[in-house]
């Protein structure tokens, strides 16, 4: 029988988390890319190892990977690869990294998984719902706003930190939610799995690998999802010319347009 595309992006997640695996806290070779960003073998040898999996159970997609760029033939179908979100924390031996696997298709994540190589769970979606899989079982995820923790996403530009800082300076934030900084997308996968109440990050989300399939694990969940003026985050509102305006995952309608509020009054500057 035929795998479906949920557990394609399955196995094809669980084999880069394999990889990354195999290679945490161990002498790993650097490969420098722009400014301070660098890659490992792992990174490579993980999208590597993806791709080979994409390629043999769906042959007729597009692939699009963070370290190998665009491959295959041109189809609607598109295969989104992030072999290692968190490669700084992977190379410190933090172990808070994850590999991503999402399937686009005419512009929308229809399919993916997140996996932490870590801890052994991988996230997955479908139309049949989101599940978090450890071994062979599958256990459907509930997001719950319990732990008052949001965490937010610090990378990027000194403009963008500022921002950032600014809203987690607000006293209705500080007040209310504890923040995390994790530097890696598992944080979304926190928020459906009902670990984290909330996950903000601005920047451009348009078939970004890094967020695919993040996104499409909460939606699926039943998170609200938006960019932070509460648009739908694939239509991506411009604040100005060429930037996009981020995106807010939460657990629930409550803590999204509490979130929702603050973000509007300190990052419309």
């Amino acid at each position: 029988m035929e795998l479906t595309d949920g557990r394609v992006a399955l196995a094809a997640a669980e084999a880069g988390a394999d990889v990354v695996r195999r290679y945490f806290r161990t002498p790993v070779a650097h490969h420098a890319k722009e400014g301070t960003d660098f890659a490992t073998d792992a990174d490579l040898e993980s999208e590597e190892t993806i791709r080979a999996v994409l390629s043999r159970l769906r042959p007729g997609d597009a692939q699009l990977g963070e370290e190998g760029g665009a491959s295959g033939p041109d189809s609607p179908r598109r295969w989104l690869i992030d072999p290692l979100c968190g490669t700084r924390n992977f190379a410190a031996g933090i172990p808070l990294v994850a590999t991503n696997v999402a399937l686009s298709v005419d512009g929308a994540v229809v399919a993916g998984a997140s996996a932490d190589p870590v801890l052994g769970e991988t996230y997955w979606f479908d139309d049949g719902g989101a599940r978090m899989r450890r071994g062979d079982e599958d256990t459907v995820l509930t997001p719950t706003v319990e732990s008052m923790m949001v965490d937010v996403n610090l990378d990027g530009s000194r403009e963008r930190l500022l921002r950032a800082l600014g809203l987690l300076g607000d006293a209705r934030v500080s007040e209310r939610f504890q923040i995390r900084v994790v530097s890696s997308t598992l944080g979304l996968a926190w928020v459906a799995a009902g670990r984290y109440a909330a996950y903000l990050t601005e920047g451009d989300l348009r078939d970004n690998v890094h967020f695919a399939a993040g996104i499409g694990l909460c939606r699926a969940a039943g998170c609200p999802v938006t960019d932070l003026d509460g648009h739908p985050v694939d239509t991506g509102q411009v604040d100005r010319p060429g930037r996009r305006r981020g995106l807010l995952a939460s657990a629930d309608e409550d803590t999204h347009a509490a979130l929702l509020d603050v973000a509007r009054d300190v990052l419309s500057v």
